[in-house]
């Protein structure tokens, strides 16, 4: 169904990293495009419009801003002062024509920063909402970059030359090729905006007092006493110098280079700053004021107001609340925090939602000798968020491994699409909470804490509880090397501590190596622990070491403790095999992993040995689905057609019809064909799984007759007949939207004890071949598929294919909220879907579906 006046609009980012707006053209837009023509230069004209077309005749201006949103459609990007700077619009070629022309053009100043490629992108999501399948466009020969955005686009794109233009024809429909290439653009537009705010060449303070005294100038002296290498611009209303530094009235009237504004002025007046920065040419605001989203609804409204106004103005928003960011490289050594002094300079990035705690992180990382790379507070976090970090870290030379500390995700799809991609080449270790908010999918079970653990080190990320675990594994990843497996050799002087680290490992998963515990004697010395530490370092049987060690005499001297803790860093900081240490004194390096207890040192340690194990397991492939009607799911999800849309991707339910009465019921059986079952349809999920519900094998009216009273006297007059098929093992698909993960697919085996036990097993979709197949292993009952107690394996291969379509239609169906196929029987010849039930949404945009939008503020 055509979306006629559906309001499109999206804040996107450009080539360049900065902002713009995109959204319909309306009629009122006329005066702004005679405007926007006349500042197009003579060439881009005759690009455009194959002619000089000097002026636009008022016959074609009025069809140009009067589009019909179906058969002609036209989308433009404007800037802060509301001018047009691009056009975009495609019209069909005929009434119900599958095909339309396509056609575009930017600004001269604007040329080259990927906006053609956004609007291509923004105008086939639109076609293919109003049943158009194909582009055509006619490209002058010179007009490179225009074929160009056409050619990169990801489409199969047909090329052929005729006089003198050449004919390009595409169909629009997504390929992996043009999901690859928008994400790769999305990538690099991200991580080049966050760039220029890590990196600024000169940076405007808004909010710093003359006196000295509030946040804004103790942000300036932070500063300036860290060294930062561009130039400070103080901007203030009447003071002459602030904090022995000129001050101006306005940032562009230093005519210093400014990319990055930092502000701290009250609530009401950071719009007025922001703007005063992008004329400037900031590329993007650090607000650690106070007052908007966390103050109410009217604070939330203005936080709205705020980021619509900074992105029309090109800019990106760290904050509102925001600690601060920071960049210890040498060439930037960027303090721009509320913290006077930053944690010294390594390879670890770090990200904080909470700006209350960005003082506590910075002390802890500094007190633990964890060397950051770069540092952001996101506070708010209306704009920029962890994803944005993400984009940046994956490339960034200067960063090995990620902290994240989250409250929220703002766009759970994104985060565990970059996560899988980003824990591919470095780690990511997250704060984040396990429990889930109530009533996510109806009456779907969704992940326990275990299962949104598991969900989490599926993606590659390392979640943990607490900040303190945060760094105990931050140290670990940063100044150890990955464990070739889960083989621990545990060493010490202390056979009581040697054993609580056996007992803690076996627990954790982790193998204990053969010969170990190695027990040095109470009274061994240093050379004695470095000479066992050496010989576990080298042996084959082990992957990593976890030493205990307690002060071998009573009121040993200082520096005999410096001698065995430089036993232990000789074999942590220099050998090949993570090294984690527990040490009853305080003489410990700050390089080296050391923990308080020996139970948290082996719980850093599995939690990166599962990273490990992770990262040497393929990440399995989305195999093509045969027998998919991608327009008529299309037409089934927004319709709300539960039936139809499994339909669609080839999943069949088996026939069946709802009574009311013994009547009804009797000619839906005679319909239907014998035999058949009866099921109660009161009383919702408990009772589909409930065997007391159900009347099997019914082969003639009599018996459907008896059937239906007895269901309707126990649960209720609602009864569902069904065509009877073979017996199997009976098996329950779910998928619910998690508010990390966005849509996850869950399979167990179905029954009152499984149900009561949570025996399911989770991953996010899409799934691949490899998620699939884990799936259907994972269950604890899942030997009851695989030929348990001499019965015959069910057919393996079904119930993966089945699982890998329920998790495209979970990605590729944002309306479905949750859908569940209870009872699934599987048998060794195949499987059958006996009940489906889905609960539709609102037609919306799911974040991280359709092309390329910043999300809403």
């Amino acid at each position: 169904m055509a979306n006629r006046g559906t309001e499109r609009s999206a804040d996107i980012l450009l080539a360049d990293g900065s902002t713009a707006h995109l959204r319909q053209i309306r009629a009122e837009d006329a005066p702004a495009i005679v405007d926007f023509h006349s500042r197009m230069s003579d060439r881009t004209r005759y690009l455009r419009y194959f002619s000089p077309y000097p002026r636009i005749p008022e016959r074609d201006l009025q069809r140009f801003v009067n589009v019909d949103h179906h058969d002609r459609e036209a989308f433009v990007t404007v800037d802060a002062d509301g001018r047009i700077t691009a056009v975009g619009r495609y019209e069909r070629l005929g009434p119900e024509s599958p095909e339309a022309e396509v056609a575009f053009v930017v600004e001269d100043a604007l040329q080259g920063r990927g906006i053609g490629s956004v609007l291509l992108e923004h105008l086939a999501e639109a076609a293919r909402d109003n049943g158009l399948t194909r582009f055509v466009a006619e490209v002058l020969p010179e007009n490179g970059g225009m074929l160009r955005v056409f050619g990169d686009s990801g489409f199969q794109v047909q090329r052929r030359y005729a006089d003198g233009v050449v004919h390009l024809e595409f169909p629009i429909a997504p390929t992996e090729k043009s999901r690859e290439v928008q994400e790769s653009r999305e990538h690099l537009t991200e991580a080049r905006s966050i760039a220029r705010l890590l990196a600024p060449r000169g940076i405007a303070i808004y909010g710093a007092s003359a006196s000295g005294q509030g946040i804004g100038a103790a942000m300036l002296g932070n500063l300036r006493d860290g060294g930062y290498t561009g130039a400070i611009v103080p901007v203030h209303p009447t003071a002459e110098r602030v904090a022995g530094l000129k001050a101006y009235r306005s940032a562009s009237e230093a005519g210093v280079p400014i990319d990055l504004a930092l502000i701290a002025v009250p609530a009401h007046a950071v719009a007025d700053s922001g703007t005063d920065a992008a004329r400037a040419g900031a590329g993007g605001v650090v607000v650690v004021s106070a007052g908007f989203g966390e103050t109410g609804p009217e604070g939330a409204a203005q936080q709205r107001r705020l980021v619509e106004a900074a992105r029309a103005a090109g800019l990106r928003v760290i904050g509102p609340s925001s600690f601060g960011i920071a960049n210890t490289e040498a060439g930037v050594r960027l303090n721009a925090t509320l913290s006077p002094r930053l944690p010294k300079a390594g390879r670890v990035g770090f990200f904080a939602q909470s700006g209350a705690l960005g003082v506590a992180l910075l002390a802890e990382a500094d007190r633990r000798g964890l060397g950051l790379s770069s540092f952001v507070s996101a506070g708010n976090r209306a704009d920029v968020s962890g994803n944005d970090l993400l984009q940046f870290w994956q490339d960034d030379p200067g960063t090995d491994v990620v902290l994240l500390y989250l409250e929220t995700f703002g766009n759970p799809r994104k985060f565990a699409r970059l996560a899988r991609r980003m824990s591919r080449v470095k780690p990511v270790v997250a704060v984040a909470s396990a429990t889930r908010p109530p009533g996510l999918a109806g009456d779907a079970p969704g992940p326990d804490a275990n299962a949104v653990t598991a969900l989490f080190a599926r993606s590659g990320v390392i979640r943990v509880d607490t900040v303190q675990e945060l760094f105990d594994v931050g140290m670990l990843l940063a100044h150890q090397p990955l464990p070739g497996g889960r083989r621990v050799a545990v060493v010490g002087n202390s056979s009581a501590l040697a054993e609580l680290a056996v007992v803690a490992c076996r627990a954790a998963g982790l193998t204990v190596a053969d010969g170990y515990p190695s027990d040095v004697s109470p009274t061994a010395t240093a050379h004695d622990l470095a000479d066992a530490l050496a010989d576990a370092a080298v042996d084959p049987r082990v992957d990593a070491l976890v030493v205990v060690f307690a002060p071998p005499v009573p009121g040993q001297h200082a520096d005999e403790d410096a001698d065995f803790a430089a036993a232990v860093a000789s074999v942590a900081l220099a050998g090949e095999k993570p090294t984690v240490a527990t040490m009853v004194f305080g003489q410990v390096p700050r390089r080296v992993p050391a923990y308080a207890s020996v139970e948290e040192a082996v719980r850093a340690l599995t939690r990166v040995v599962n990273y490990a194990d992770w990262l040497r397991r393929p990440p399995g492939v989305m195999p093509a689905l045969s027998g998919v009607d991608m327009e008529a799911a299309e037409a089934a999800a927004g319709a709300g057609d539960t039936g139809a849309l499994l339909t669609a991707y080839g999943i069949p339910v088996v026939p069946s019809t709802l009574a009311e009465s013994v009547d009804a019921a009797v000619l839906a059986a005679g319909a239907l064909g014998y035999p058949v079952a009866l099921k109660a349809a009161g009383g919702g999920l408990r009772h589909r799984i409930d065997l007391g519900a159900v009347r099997l094998a019914l082969n003639n009216h009599d018996d459907v007759r008896t059937a239906y009273g007895e269901l309707s006297a126990a649960f209720g007059p609602d009864v569902l007949v069904q065509t009877m098929v073979p017996a199997g093992v009976a098996c329950r698909i779910e998928v619910i939207e998690d508010p990390a993960f966005g849509p996850v697919v869950g399979f167990g085996l179905g029954g009152v004890a499984s149900e009561l036990l949570g025996d399911l097993a989770w991953r996010a979709a899409p799934l691949t071949d490899r998620a699939a197949e884990a799936l259907v292993d994972e269950p604890r009952a899942a030997p009851l598929l695989h030929g348990y107690r001499g019965s015959t394996p069910v057919d393996r291969a079904t119930l993966i294919d089945l699982l890998l379509r329920v998790g495209r239609i979970a990605d590729e169906h944002p309306r479905m909220r949750s859908l569940t196929l209870n009872p699934v029987l599987a048998r060794p010849d195949g499987c059958s879907v006996l009940h489906a039930a889905a609960e539709f949404g609102d037609a919306g945009v799911r974040p991280d579906t359709g092309p390329r939008r910043l999300r809403n503020a």
